[in-house]
């Protein structure tokens, strides 16, 4: 028994750990990956491939655990370092779960990965997917709105904006009543066109963040717009070509705002073309068009009258092939990082010339070419391995809508996690971000676990997450006769089920019973007369009730009912018969502040006759119970009833009913009340 009891205790104990595993852009950044693993589910965030690698290599590390019993997947954006890897995982993999991202995200995923196979089979000899992959893992994606929770297997989720692109999202999600919140990428200010990062409604045990900028602070925008189109205008005055390598989407559509706004104030540029170098910017296009909705209230106000994305002075290039390379002109171009398409093809066309500029506009990855230019060297090496004197002008202005420093400790600070997991950043730039958090937190005298695994390392969380339990009845004492069903309280526990009487639940579990009580408040400008006139009229007789001077109403024996300053409070004990009682009583409220007091001294003068309404009872009463039910002998103005065996009185002077069954009783009151209601209404109509 004993060595039972330890192992159960072990299982209990391994259950109740929360793992947090980066198969990917753990102290890197690119192919974002992470498995959460808690009771027994398994969740995956993020899919992506690594920017500066090729091939398998480029991949996350899936081959490190099991990934059959995977229960979700979570995308947060269409970048490729975040979806990159997905139509590889869903075609060469035994993942069996189910796949989620935002409408836009799943909209512009198809063309970015479709794009992202043409510029690999150029540059690379080995091919992940193909574009039949890209199709058939499409039928596999679900998408999710904003704020909406999505239950799968016992896993609870929902989703935040989380600016940075469009359709980008970070997810909450809830397991035994842990919460773990996945920002993925995201950006805590507002630019011309996204809105910032939404701060959570709740508080997450577990922030799970990015640490792409370490400790560094961005420019003021303002200033960095300034400095953006200076060098530009700088670049094409000297009649040189100005390269801007970005990705597709993302902050091409913020760059391309920037220099459509600043040409229109400037004629003397109108001469100098921009163009916007990619396969696929129409097509996603018109998807940003369609979801206006998921920007801010600038560009949706601005929609009204004008499209924002109609640009005036950029034109769309579709390949090398149709650009007339005549003079000065600004060419924006994916990819972003240089490694291959068109923007390296140009680059490698321009960088001899030092006319010519180049101007860095997003984070870059170690081992990519945009990368190895910042560091100024005197020559690159072409995809066909040609050495180039590297003489244009390299600048670097971020326009990387990831959280700097001041962002992410304000998000931290906001929430107030227990834990933070430190991912999507060099290692350098981590531990300088752990060190400033760490430093921040001691300086105002609190506590944070900071956390910063690498690829593989599994950071272990203990939490006792949520016991579970659902009334559905009290147990019987006796054994159930034949016909009858056994209630009790239904048990969650250790995984297993158990159905108990409520008196045992503290004996034999860490839970215990309570007692809710249910409290509804209500405007109120009527007198207590006239209310207590239309709750005898809907229950029948209440009690009056008088404690320390003030005076409550107890309506169905079971709602209490007091005024309080222009105010009608309700009290009751929740079941589901008291919530519905407590709703009749709320409705009766609501439709007696409604009604002047007039109306009421009308209907107490009026007498309905006694003999026709005792008839128009009978009948009643005979088409919804049957006359077999009805009792033909009336005593003392009362109809007794038995329905089902179920024996009722009703007294036609007050319009009350005694009855054990109280749903019964609600209902039968309820019938005659309006009954009398309806024949005052038509007396007072002739009248």
């Amino acid at each position: 028994m004993a060595s039972g009891k330890g192992k159960d205790s072990q299982q209990q104990m391994k259950s109740d750990i929360l793992s947090i595993m980066p198969l990917g852009s753990g102290q890197e950044v690119g192919r974002s990956c992470h498995l959460l693993r808690f009771k027994g589910k398994k969740i995956m965030l993020d899919c992506g491939i690594h920017p500066g690698m090729k091939g398998l290599e480029s991949l996350p590390y899936t081959d490190i655990t099991n990934l059959d019993d995977i229960d979700v997947l979570l995308i947060s954006h269409f970048h490729l370092d975040h979806s990159g890897a997905l139509p590889w995982f869903l075609a060469k993999t035994h993942f069996k779960g189910r796949v989620f991202m935002t409408h836009a995200t799943k909209a512009i995923y198809r063309w970015l990965l479709s794009d992202f196979v043409k510029v690999s089979n150029i540059s690379s000899d080995t091919i992940l997917y193909t574009d039949q992959d890209i199709e058939n893992s499409m039928d596999r994606i679900e998408t999710v709105d904003f704020h909406a929770e999505t239950e799968v297997n016992g896993i609870k989720f929902w989703c935040y904006q989380a600016g940075h692109v469009l359709g980008a999202a970070m997810f909450m999600i809830e397991i035994a009543g842990v919460k773990v919140l996945y920002t993925g990428d995201f950006s805590r200010q507002e630019d011309r066109h996204l809105m910032a990062a939404e701060i959570p409604d709740v508080k997450p045990d577990v922030l799970i963040v990015e640490a792409t900028y370490g400790t560094h602070i961005h420019e003021d925008r303002e200033k960095r717009e300034a400095r953006f189109t200076q060098l530009i205008s700088d670049i094409v005055k000297r009649g040189g070509r100005c390269l801007i390598p970005v990705f597709a989407l993302g902050r091409a559509q913020e760059l391309l705002l920037i220099l459509d706004e600043y040409w229109s104030e400037h004629p003397e540029l109108h001469d100098v073309p921009i163009y916007y170098a990619s396969s696929l910017a129409k097509k996603c296009m018109t998807v940003y068009q369609t979801y206006i909705n998921a920007m801010n209230s600038k560009i949706q106000k601005q929609i009204t009258t004008s499209n924002p994305f109609d640009f005036k002075h950029i034109s769309y290039l579709k390949s090398i092939d149709h650009f007339e390379d005549l003079g000065p002109s600004v060419v924006m171009a994916s990819p972003g990082m240089m490694q291959s398409g068109l923007s390296r093809e140009l680059f490698e066309d321009w960088c001899t010339d030092k006319k010519n500029g180049c101007i860095i506009a997003g984070y870059c990855v170690e081992g990519t070419l945009a990368k190895k230019i910042l560091s100024e060297p005197t020559e690159i090496e072409t995809l066909s391995g040609q050495k180039l004197p590297l003489r244009c002008s390299v600048d670097y202005i971020s326009f990387s809508a990831h959280t700097d420093f001041l962002q992410t400790s304000e998000f931290v600070r906001t929430l107030k996690p227990d834990h933070v997991v430190l991912v999507h950043g060099e290692q350098n730039e981590m531990m300088r971000l752990k060190a400033g958090l760490i430093r921040e937190y001691e300086e105002n005298d609190e506590t944070i676990q900071i956390h910063s695994p690498a690829n593989s390392e599994v950071v272990e969380l203990h939490f006792r997450g949520e016991k579970m339990a659902k009334v559905v009845g009290s147990l019987a004492e006796k054994k159930p006769e034949h016909g009858t069903s056994l209630s009790g309280v239904l048990v969650k526990r250790n995984f297993s089920y158990h159905i108990m009487s409520p008196k045992d639940v503290p004996t034999y579990t860490e839970l215990c019973t309570n007692t809710l009580m249910q409290r509804q408040s209500v405007a109120y400008s009527g007198s207590i007369s006239l209310l207590e006139f239309h709750l005898s009229q809907l229950a029948g007789d209440i009690e009056t009730i008088k404690i320390d001077d003030k005076k409550f109403l107890k309506v169905f024996k079971e709602i209490t009912v007091r005024i309080d300053r222009k105010m009608v409070v309700l009290e009751w004990e929740s079941s589901p018969v008291n919530d519905m009682f407590a709703d009749a009583v709320l409705a009766a409220i609501l439709r007696t502040d409604q009604e002047p007091e007039a109306k009421r001294a009308n209907m107490t003068v009026l007498k309905v006759d006694k003999a026709h309404f005792q008839e128009c009872v009978l009948d009643m009463l005979n088409e919804m119970y049957g006359e077999d039910s009805v009792g033909k002998l009336v005593k003392a103005d009362k109809i007794q009833l038995d329905v089902n065996g179920v024996e009722a009185t009703v007294n036609l002077n007050t319009c009350s009913v005694e009855c054990e069954d109280n749903t019964l009783r609600q209902m039968i009151a309820t019938s005659v009340s309006k009954l009398q209601q309806t024949m005052m209404t038509s007396k007072t109509a002739a009248i």
